[in-house]
């Protein structure tokens, strides 16, 4: 009969052990995969388009969840795909939401006209010099957005033809957070 308990014992622990290697491998698989895929992100800038905003180099986490239940708002930073996501090594960029849909964008010399009234922003480091596209009237979708870079001169945005309007199905997620430089630790506005 002890031998009988030792064994049950024994096989209880066994299966103890198992069960909290399980439970572990679980939140593993989710903090690996699942939140970076639908929650949140880090991702780094590369490049000067969001400068004096975001500098190259600077670390930033992007929040996946709120787009799922709402829309981008105007002046918001977000990540989007341009070709959409096709894994890790997509190219996305960093940029700020500036028409809306339905909304129709124009850009006359320095100012961005949104339906025939001047924007009332001051994100641009620079004038813009170049309207691109908006040049002419861009009346966007029901899902699209036009977006800038704070670099109003060097940025490839929505003012390019290999931009244009952005769907919001390729929309990442909003830039919530700068991680680094420490010295710019915070929140975006």
């Amino acid at each position: 009969m002890l031998d009988n308990e030792k064994d049950m014992e024994l096989k209880d622990k066994i299966t103890g052990v198992i069960r909290e290697l399980i439970i572990y491998a679980l939140i593993i698989v989710v903090c690996i995969y699942v939140i970076p895929q639908y929650v949140i992100q880090r991702t780094i800038v590369d490049g000067e388009s969001m400068e004096n905003t975001l500098m190259s180099g600077d670390n930033l986490l992007v929040e996946k969840l709120s787009y799922r239940v709402s829309d981008p708002e105007r002046f918001d930073i977000i990540v989007f795909y341009p070709q959409g996501n096709h894994g890790s090594k997509s190219e996305y960029y960093v940029k700020r939401v500036i028409g809306l849909p339905g909304e129709t964008v124009q850009i006359i010399g320095e100012d961005i006209y949104i339906d025939g009234k001047i924007l009332d922003e001051n994100y641009g480091k620079d004038p813009i010099m170049d309207a691109g596209i908006a040049i002419d009237p861009i009346t966007l979708a029901d899902d699209e957005y036009f977006v800038m870079g704070d670099n109003r001169t060097i940025s490839k945005d929505s003012r390019s033809s290999d931009v244009g309007p952005v769907a919001k199905s390729k929309i990442a997620g909003k830039v919530i957070l700068r991680m680094w430089p420490f010295d710019e630790f915070g929140t975006l506005d």
